[in-house]
């Protein structure tokens, strides 16, 4: 029984809460803006229990689309549906009742933020399926890891202000350029069994094209700042965030996988400093009505 439970947990990476993570704090900065500071516990417990589970539902529908060639790429090739752990059956079945429950979890917002939650639902059933296709899955990966700022907005104020699509494209934008980082890490893998990714398409250019990625989100979040009317805080958090992006490509100089790997997951404290920064900076400088 605890096998079966660790293997579960496993094929959902409730063992590695690292992609979460990714998806909380961009998710946690827009609830923030959209009400102007701390939101309501209800949007908190919302919000929070959506990332759980949609991250977790996009685990096991990429694993569940992988699963013939995961056995293949070093780092997945102990994966539950390569070691017969957990049959496909079981993985969809698992698939569905996760988007069950983010789906529960939406009725209790608002029409708007449903229809958002459909189009997310759609992206992040899709992008396992894109790199068999294009070498842009990355692009689709950051579309839905997106979506939680939209549906943030429509579910604090029932609308979609045109400044947070500013937001939406430079967490697009970030998510490209380190999920590129991770991709860096299978790429030889992924070459000999057919895996498209932007870090095959970028070639011997990926640590320029992630640096200039980073540099164009950086200016990203600085324009929405500007556009939300935020103060110093809000700058300062941005700015330090930056610096992680300089610490990045001095890791990935050599190309090396663990370095990659890390420069990836130093993320997570890219996306908590700007959180930290625009919520501290909505604390002291609450937007006037």
């Amino acid at each position: 029984m605890n096998t079966t439970i660790a293997s579960y947990a496993q094929l959902m990476r409730f063992d590695r809460p690292v992609g979460t993570l990714l998806l909380l704090w961009p998710t946690y900065t827009a609830l923030w803006l959209a009400n102007g500071g701390i939101p309501s516990l209800e949007l908190l417990a919302i919000f929070s229990g959506g990332v759980v589970l949609m991250r977790a539902a996009g685990c096991v529908i990429n694993d569940f689309a992988d699963r013939g060639w995961d056995g293949q790429v070093e780092r997945t090739a102990n994966r539950p549906l390569v070691s017969g752990a957990i049959t496909a059956r079981q993985a969809l079945a698992t698939f569905f009742v996760l988007i069950t429950l983010s789906f529960f979890l939406v009725l209790l917002t608002n029409p708007l933020t449903i229809l958002l939650s459909i189009i997310a639902a759609c992206l992040a059933a899709v992008y396992p399926f894109v790199k068999r296709v294009s070498h842009l899955p990355q692009i689709v990966l950051g579309a839905a890891f997106s979506m939680g700022i939209p549906m943030a907005f429509s579910a604090s104020i029932d609308r979609l202000p045109p400044e947070l699509w500013l937001f939406y494209l430079a967490n697009l934008v970030w998510t490209m350029a380190y999920d590129t980082l991770y991709a860096m890490v299978d790429r030889d893998d992924d070459l000999v069994v057919g895996i498209k990714s932007t870090a095959i398409l970028f070639g011997s250019a990926d640590k320029l094209i992630i640096g200039l990625s980073q540099l164009c989100t950086v200016i990203l979040w600085l324009t929405m700042a500007f556009q939300f009317e935020r103060h110093e805080l809000a700058y300062i958090g941005i700015i330090l965030a930056s610096a992680g992006f300089l610490i990045q490509q001095w890791r990935i100089r050599h190309r090396g996988k663990a370095a990659c790997f890390q420069a990836f997951k130093d993320n997570i404290l890219v996306g908590f400093i700007v959180f930290v920064g625009l919520a501290a900076d909505l604390f002291f400088y609450p937007p006037t009505a």
